[in-house]
């Protein structure tokens, strides 16, 4: 992927903070490789070199500007969307794959060939593997040198390296100096770790709808393990291989980044722990890609235009998004966050008490729901629960993104209790797939009804990751659904195309909505007048839906 040189020189030129992370800029004179915002002097034309990655720059031979910082750009990656293998690589060598592992390993367990494999790398970010990681873990102990007072042995524990003698070797190479160099001419900038933890800044390309991504989190925390303060600051518990810590998550008020402060025993997790904040908080979404791509939409064009901040929530864990949705399944939010607490307080560990303030527990591991008899909770559901945590003992990679969006939600649905909706549900917040669409979602058909009563919606499922009424690709369209469903009064048109990742047969689905005494009756049928014909009115129909609860109540 070669990127425009002249746009790219233009943009170097006016240092235009939108194209921060999507591009590097290469001095061949120096030798050194910058962020498009760097302040440095605008090199000539005929001397730069531009490159999508700060892999590709650091494999041709450049080193890191130290006033820019490439470590703290923007983790974009103009790459996403064109290939999903390379997508869940990068994610998996994020997670340390290739720390213990060879590249075959890596192709093996994402079902390709090696070969295959590295010829995508070379296509889409113009470096090998074995280069990605390697630059991954150098900007990584870059920023823990820059922005903390940690010993040097525990940064480059925490950075992946597997000897001291080799992370001074690699930073005398790429920065012509040792590393304790470095912190000397920042030190200024950097965090005392000490009792208050270590604290990092975890850039994100603007805007950022932070009201929105900590309502959400804030209406769905759980008591013991999660807790949000005045929409300001997110802490959650956190367990990682038997140890326990805590993470703090707040917007920095300088730069367009989100500030974490991390408490855990182990240095060696620290980039896993910074990799989970950046999911769940969905930093690595590209604003101009989503506008572009939804802005083809006449639906969601306005909305987006709007809120053009909305991030897709993520999760820390996989486990326990699969057991809060399960334990969510037709029932209200707030239904679903009590019964989550009770399953904590039951079945979590306990946290010690030095990290308190309201945080008392560790949610439950696999482990301990599989052997649980789980009380308080419906049989069908209980059950359901358990199958979920017997999956996921007997598959580790079960929540990983080692497959395509039909493999995993195959999987998924192959265990008791998920269904569709629960499968693209876990594929949108753990796997992160653009695709993954939870079609029978109730908030979307409620956005996709229209606001005068007795209007039939059409809702038109296609083959294929389309979203929009003349079929266009749009990527990445899991902010489609996410879109609506945070807007309160859609005008949905009468003719809509959706998108269902797994190839079905196309079909019309007609949705009426009826007020009854017992509330709000959404009616989904295939047929078009299916309630007229079949002689029941709509009156008719309410009136049996509160008779039908009025005898239920009785039988009570």
């Amino acid at each position: 992927m070669e990127p425009d040189h002249e746009a790219c020189y233009r943009a170097l030129s006016t240092r235009d903070a939108r194209f921060d992370g999507r591009f590097f800029i290469a001095v061949r004179t120096t030798r050194i490789y910058c962020r498009p915002i760097c302040p440095a002097r605008t090199p000539k034309r005929e001397n730069v070199t531009f490159f999508i990655t700060a892999t590709a720059a650091q494999e041709a031979g450049y080193r890191p500007c130290l006033r820019c910082r490439p470590e703290s750009s923007p983790d974009l990656g103009a790459w996403r969307g064109t290939s999903n293998t390379v997508s869940r690589a990068l994610t998996l060598i994020g997670e340390g794959a290739l720390d213990g592992e060879a590249v075959d390993a890596l192709a093996e367990r994402l079902g390709v060939g090696e070969r295959q494999l590295r010829r995508l790398f070379r296509q889409h970010l113009g470096a090998s593997p074995i280069a990605v990681a390697q630059t991954r873990r150098v900007l990584f102990a870059k920023q823990l040198i820059i922005e903390t007072t940690m010993p040097m042995a525990e940064v480059a524990l925490a950075a992946g390296f597997n000897s001291i003698r080799r992370f001074n070797a690699t930073f005398q190479t790429l920065y012509q100096r040792p590393p304790r160099e470095l912190r000397r001419s920042q030190l200024a900038d950097a965090d005392q770790p000490g009792a208050e933890g270590i604290t990092l800044k975890l850039p994100y390309a603007p805007p950022y709808d932070w009201d929105a991504m900590i309502d959400f989190l804030g209406a769905r925390a759980i008591r013991g393990i999660e807790a949000v303060d005045g929409r300001r600051c997110y802490r959650r518990s956190i367990a990682l291989d038997g140890a326990q810590g805590v993470i703090r998550v707040e917007p920095d008020d300088r730069e367009p980044a989100l500030r974490v402060s991390i408490h855990f025993p182990h240095v060696s997790a620290l980039a896993g722990i910074v990799r989970r904040v950046r999911r769940i908080f969905d930093l690595s979404a590209d604003p101009l890609a989503i506008r572009d791509d939804l802005g083809r939409d006449p639906l969601l064009a306005p909305l987006v235009a709007e809120r053009p901040g909305l991030r897709v929530p993520g999760a820390w864990d996989g486990f326990e998004v699969a057991i809060r949705a399960i334990l969510g399944q037709q029932i209200t939010v707030v239904a679903a966050v009590n019964l989550a607490a009770k399953l904590v307080a039951e079945y979590g560990e306990p946290l010690r008490p030095v990290y308190g303030n309201r945080l008392t527990h560790i949610f439950p591991t696999p482990a301990r729901i599989a052997q649980a008899h789980l009380l308080g909770v419906p049989a069908a559901r209980a059950r359901a629960l358990s199958a979920v945590a017997a999956a996921a003992l007997a598959d580790p990679n079960l929540f990983s993104p080692s497959q395509t969006l039909e493999d995993a939600i195959a999987k998924l649905r192959s265990i008791r209790g998920i269904g569709e909706w629960t499968a693209q549900y876990i594929a949108m917040r753990v796997l992160r797939e653009p695709d993954a669409f939870p079609a029978a979602d109730i908030g979307l058909l409620r956005a996709l009804t229209r606001a005068e009563e007795g209007r039939p919606v059409l809702l038109r499922w296609s083959r294929g990751p389309r979203l929009g009424g003349r079929g266009e690709r749009m990527r990445p369209s899991i902010f489609g659904p996410w879109t609506l469903g945070q807007t309160e009064q859609t005008p949905a048109p009468t003719l809509r195309t959706m998108s269902m990742p797994t190839p079905v047969p196309p079909q019309i689905l007609y949705v009426d909505r009826l007020e009854s005494t017992i509330g709000t009756l959404l009616l989904i049928h295939d047929r078009e007048g299916a309630c007229a014909r079949s002689g029941l009115s709509r009156l008719r129909v309410a009136h049996a839906a509160s008779s039908a609860a009025s005898l239920r109540r009785g039988r009570r």
